[in-house]
């Protein structure tokens, strides 16, 4: 009993380090703008998908439903038929509308530069030029009415407004060069012609009938927006229609 040895101490565990929790990372929060892309892409991933399936879904049911087809196209042609009688009708009282077209001085002498324009354009068209269109504006190289007639002669018209009408100052040679340097090369003109409410200076007419122009002042636009007769009538030694037109 002496010799017994007291029994073994019992060794405590070594501490253990406290374990660190680990925080998440930072995630910003999507900004509307990334939601509406992320959006898009879900319609772009799934949007081919679901068509197909609609459509696969729309011929099934015409397969089954043959009937249906028949009904369509007869919508269809009822519908097309519809359309084009209401376009002739439009274009008939279009035509009616041009050929009754009548304008007096005060009326044009009220008009803005612009409007002159389309009043210029809207009297070829009464005459005959179905394809008589305003071009005035930026960089219209001096034209400001382009149409052809019915003889095939290539109209390029400026178009000199006046408020005061022949009171106003008169339209000079500059007006006529402007134009008839670009009306022949660039719009390929067969007339060229500068028409005005007003009046032009002395110098015009000579200017004129060197560089083969022809000038259409207050009296004779009177005549022609009066509805008496076309304009290539009214106007003196106008070139006949070109060979192959």
């Amino acid at each position: 009993m002496a010799n017994r040895r007291p029994p073994p101490r019992r060794r405590r565990p070594a501490a253990r380090p406290p374990v660190r929790r680990r925080t998440p990372p930072y995630r910003r929060p999507r900004t509307r703008r990334q939601q509406r892309r992320d959006a898009r892409v879900f319609l772009l991933a799934a949007g081919p998908a679901v068509g197909l399936a609609l459509l696969w879904a729309v011929i099934s049911w015409l397969l089954v439903n043959w009937w249906a087809l028949i009904v369509l196209g007869a919508l269809a042609v009822l519908g097309a038929t519809v359309w084009a009688h209401r376009q002739r009708q439009r274009q008939a009282w279009d035509r009616v509308r041009q050929q009754a077209l009548r304008f007096g001085l005060p009326q044009l002498d009220a008009l803005g530069h612009r409007d002159f324009e389309y009043a210029v354009r809207d009297l070829m068209r009464r005459d005959g030029c179905t394809d008589a269109r305003q071009i005035g504006g930026a960089g219209d190289n001096g034209a400001d009415v382009l149409a052809t007639d019915p003889l095939g002669r290539t109209w390029v018209i400026q178009c000199k407004h006046r408020r005061d009408g022949d009171r106003g100052s008169a339209v000079g040679t500059p007006d006529l060069q402007r134009v008839n340097g670009t009306a022949r090369q660039l719009y390929g003109a067969d007339v060229v012609l500068v028409v005005t409410n007003g009046r032009f200076s002395t110098r015009c007419a000579p200017l004129a009938a060197q560089l083969h122009m022809h000038l259409a002042d207050r009296r004779t636009l009177a005549t022609w927006a009066s509805g008496g007769r076309p304009l290539w009538e009214l106007l003196p030694k106008i070139p006949p229609p070109c060979k192959g037109r």
